[in-house]
């Protein structure tokens, strides 16, 4: 029997547990030293990595990959692509998704985990027949579903689900269990049955420590013939982060099952991230909340990234005292959005409208634009019915007698975005990336092209004055 392994640590470990504020210099060293580990792929890219490394980290994420990509050429680097949102929190256009796709691809990536945060697989058609038409020897399209728990969410409409991925032509299928809320029971059920559906087709399950269940539902998991599991290099593991890789590798090891990895390089990895990860708990940036349990969260369904993130910005407006509070107000807002999966970008919607609701003292005082958008129909269909009242006042506001039934056809393959894009950079653009930057973070792309423009002309004034001296 044979599991394969996906190491997190450089993009969902660090997201979930530090709000993806992990520089490349931190960890440039140790590359071509992952890169003998053995492992399935490396998940390094896509989620809120893009955004981090423009608006926080003061890098080019498109350099970022390039250089993973160089240090790790025996390695699968993967990303996680929010379908038609790409990496951002807008629906895009046909032809930007396209090409988002083909410079990923071209940069260096090999494994596209595409979801829709609805599981609306109309958003995520696109970015798979741009993974196709794109490939090369070692492109992987993995068809991903948000999994979450709810009245309408059942072990039968998941099977559904992936029978519906399968036709399109995905080559695996990923489980995203986001909050760490899926059980052993629920993971077996589910597991066998999606097995019978799809046969031989590998079936991968990502899950979080969040609520303390991960261990034993990825054990159960592989007893019901899971193909990859997640996991993240120890020092980086649990809490709101994965299972450790180093642990699953000997338990599994025990069992006779064959991982594929090298244990002296798992312990390599582990003993280089061990400072950088004490570096960021003394200055702050890893807050002690992301490390513990919370079965609390089987409740809230929350995310790890979701809840560094929220822990984070509740701390720089000084309200932490309202953590417990609006950590509560959230499955009610879930449930006023016809529950959908807190993923990207929902679950930045749903926890910000419910820190909203409890900075106000009053819910929906203010209703933010993205939530009135999902109200209107712009992200896809809710999995379940919105609370009408809500719906209808939004509806109002915006002279709307219904929603939209929102797919952004082909039709909109205009270049009009890449144009526009283009004559507001000018100078500044000095590639297609650069102009995909801008297309998904117009102001922190334009922010990080001028630093980078006055850092250049500083080192240049430097030298010149060097030279004549």
């Amino acid at each position: 029997m044979r599991v394969q392994l996906t190491e997190t640590v450089l993009r969902d470990a660090n997201q979930s547990l530090m709000a993806t504020r992990l520089p490349y210099a931190d960890f440039e060293e140790i590359l071509s030293t992952m890169d003998k580990a053995g492992y399935y792929s490396v998940e390094c890219w896509g989620g809120a990595t893009f955004d981090s490394c423009l608006r926080y980290l003061n890098e080019d994420p498109w350099e970022r990959l390039r250089g993973i990509r160089e240090h790790m050429p025996n390695t699968k680097l993967q990303m996680l692509l929010r379908g038609q949102n790409l990496l951002g929190y807008n629906h895009y256009h046909d032809d930007v998704v396209e090409k988002f796709v083909e410079l990923s691809i071209k940069n260096g990536i090999d494994i596209l985990r595409i979801f829709d945060a609805l599981n609306d697989f109309r958003n995520i058609k696109t970015a798979l027949e741009a993974t196709k038409k794109y490939a090369t020897a070692n492109t992987v399209a993995s068809g991903c579903i948000s999994y979450t728990q709810s009245p309408v969410h059942t072990v039968a409409k998941y099977v559904e689900m992936c029978k519906e991925l399968k036709a399109m032509g995905f080559d695996t299928i990923c489980l995203k269990d986001m909050a760490g809320t899926m059980s052993p029971w629920e993971a077996e059920n589910l597991i066998k049955g999606i097995k019978d559906a799809v046969g031989d087709m590998p079936l991968i399950l990502h899950t979080h420590c969040t609520t303390g269940m991960a261990y034993q539902t990825v054990t159960k998991a592989v007893e019901s013939g899971i193909d990859v599991i997640d996991t993240a290099t120890s020092c980086f593991s649990n809490g709101t982060s994965q299972p450790a890789t180093e642990t699953m590798y000997y338990a599994l090891s025990q069992y006779g099952i064959d991982t594929g990895l090298n244990e002296k390089v798992l312990n390599k990895v582990n003993d280089f991230f061990k400072p950088v990860k004490q570096k960021y708990i003394d200055d702050g940036t890893l807050n002690p909340k992301s490390m513990g349990t919370d079965a609390q969260a089987l409740v809230y369904k929350v995310p790890g990234g979701m809840l560094s993130n929220m822990i984070a910005n509740l701390t720089d407006m000084d309200a932490m005292d309202k953590f417990d509070e609006a950590l509560a107000e959230i499955p009610a807002v879930r449930k006023d959005m016809g529950y959908p999966p807190l993923v990207t970008p929902l679950s930045q919607m749903v926890g910000n409208q419910a820190v909203t609701n409890v900075l106000m003292g009053e819910r929906y005082k203010m209703i933010s634009n993205e939530v009135k958008n999902y109200f209107k129909g712009q992200y896809g269909i809710a999995p379940a019915p919105v609370d009408k009242e809500l719906e209808s006042r939004i509806l109002a506001e915006a002279d709307m007698k219904a929603p939209v039934d929102c797919r952004i056809e082909d039709a909109k393959r205009t270049g009009e975005d890449f144009a526009k894009a283009k004559e507001a950079l000018g100078e500044l653009a000095r590639s297609e990336e650069d102009v995909m930057s801008y297309i998904c973070f117009p102001k922190q792309a334009q922010d990080y092209f001028e630093a980078r423009k006055a850092k250049e002309e500083r080192s240049c004034k430097y030298t010149m004055e060097a030279v004549e001296e």
